[in-house]
């Protein structure tokens, strides 16, 4: 039953995928690295993605002139759906790395891909940062806006990677007897709540950046 749920839980988020990245090559994003997250957003989000996208994303396009009247939880909301993207990319990566090398460190695989996925997850995420900050400041530079990108996204991922690795533990320790392995679909879609309580874990901390003048609305 669980792999039932499981393979129709990953086809619904593969499709809500498929449908933002058909319409965002049809209609662009202004800010271009959104033309990554988006489709991202849509492997775990499933349904809360492509209804976030048409009514919030979709505004953003280039070829659309629309007045941009989002309230400031819906720019919240778009801008940890940044960070969750760069984050999400990370871990998502990280998994078959740990996978086919086989790295257990201090015999621990959970803490293996705690620190692996973590770093890229991190890399990535300061990143997607990057590409946000850049293309609206380049006349101060791309270390500037590394800088930028590292002290707006730091936090964020932080408090991202707080609720996805304390799933994990509980996927790990509590739900199962046997964990399921990156080859069972029941895996990626622990990984997908995954990514929603990640998401939910760093939305505070992305509103307080963004209140702050460290991080932008998006």
């Amino acid at each position: 039953m669980l792999t039932t749920i499981s393979i129709i839980a990953l086809s619904i988020g593969a499709l809500s995928s498929l449908i933002i990245l058909i319409d965002v090559a049809r209609h662009p994003q202004k800010m271009t690295i959104m033309n990554v997250v988006w489709p991202i957003n849509g492997w775990f989000l499933g349904p809360v993605a492509l209804w976030t996208y048409f009514k919030w994303g979709r505004i953003k396009a280039k070829n659309i002139d629309k007045e941009d009247d989002r309230k400031d939880a819906a720019k919240v909301f778009v801008s940890t759906s940044h960070c969750s993207a760069g984050c999400t990319l990370g871990d998502a990566v990280g998994v078959p790395i740990v996978a086919m090398t086989g790295l257990a460190v201090a015999g621990s695989v959970l803490f293996t891909h705690y620190i692996v996925e973590f770093i890229l997850a991190y890399l990535f995420g300061i990143l997607f940062q990057f590409f946000a900050v850049y293309p609206m400041n380049k006349e101060e530079g791309k270390v500037a806006a590394v800088k930028k990108a590292v002290k707006a996204d730091t936090w964020s991922l932080i408090a991202f990677e707080v609720g996805m690795f304390g799933w994990m533990a509980i996927v790990h320790f509590v739900l199962f007897a046997e964990p399921p392995k990156p080859t069972q679909a029941t895996y990626w879609f622990m990984m997908q709540i995954a990514m929603i309580l990640g998401f939910i874990t760093s939305y505070p901390a992305n509103r307080k950046l963004v209140h702050k003048g460290i991080k932008e609305a998006m």
